[in-house]
């Protein structure tokens, strides 16, 4: 019982944009004034000493945003700042969430990461500029972008973040006891393949997500960019992949699972498989 408690706390925790926010998150932007001194950050009256800490932070967190995008962000991003519970509540439908990118590619930061999370504050940050970064360009949560795509480079973008709560070590576990990423299905408008349709927790899909991606680009960066920009000039990711791997996800990424058990890549000539990186 325990152990359940504790993944149900820390699913409150969670930064992550894929929330389903309703329609109040549309509502006018009305209760924030910008930041003196950085007009990128907008803040709740009475927080402007958390707003300043997200200003400090968002330098850094952009410029790894567009450099693991290999793009610039398609016009200046907007943070907005929201120093009480009431505030997130308003605009965010699950207001436990420390982080989120709502409909109309709104970044809102919760109180949280001034208060018990602040030390998460820089990589979600990151997490969530990485999502308003591709929003910008295709549009808020496209269904022909995989989740697990979509959260793996968002967490790798950020050094982690939004992927704390689970160890590579504990991936790998899950991995060996046959729980994976189904990198087979396919999303749809209708339809999105989260953690629990491969039974993972979140932490470990989250995690997963990262590695998996993290993998990619360590294997073959030059075909990992032209994949990530593919995808931001709204290409069917499986489209892109196929043009960009002569193979589906699910055929590439044997190889990191294979990595994982301690076999070798087939389709690498039988070579040994590089170990993913937990970095970008």
């Amino acid at each position: 019982m325990k152990a359940w408690l504790l993944v149900a706390v820390l699913a409150t925790l969670q930064g992550c944009a894929l929330t389903v926010s309703d329609p109040r998150a549309l509502r006018p932007i009305d209760s924030f004034t910008p930041l003196a001194g950085d007009q990128r950050v907008w803040v709740e009256p009475g927080h402007e000493a958390f707003g300043a800490r997200v200003a400090e932070a968002l330098p850094a967190a952009i410029a790894r945003v567009e450099a693991a995008h290999y793009l610039p962000f398609a016009s200046a991003p907007r943070v907005y700042v929201c120093g009480s519970e009431a505030c997130f509540r308003r605009y965010v439908l699950t207001p436990k969430l420390s982080a989120a990118v709502v409909p109309d590619n709104r970044l809102i930061l919760s109180p949280n990461l001034d208060g018990r999370e602040r030390h998460r504050l820089a990589t979600l940050l990151t997490h969530e500029l990485a999502h308003l970064h591709l929003g910008q360009r295709i549009g808020h949560y496209h269904s022909t972008l995989p989740v697990w795509f979509h959260e793996g480079w968002a967490s790798l973008a950020a050094d982690g973040g939004g992927a704390e709560y689970a160890s590579d070590a504990k991936v790998f576990e899950a991995i060996r006891a046959g729980r994976r990423i189904n990198l087979s299905v396919r999303d749809t408008p209708d339809k999105r393949h989260r953690a629990d349709a491969s039974g993972l927790n979140i932490f470990e899909f989250y995690r997963q997500s990262m590695l998996l991606v993290g993998w990619l680009k360590a294997q073959d960066e030059a075909r990992f960019r032209q994949l990530v920009l593919a995808v931001q000039d709204n290409t069917d990711f499986h489209l892109a992949f196929w043009n960009i791997y002569g193979q589906s996800p699910a055929m590439r990424l044997a190889g990191f699972f294979d990595g994982v058990l301690g076999e070798t890549n087939a389709s690498n000539d039988n070579e040994p498989v590089q170990a993913a990186p937990a970095k970008p």
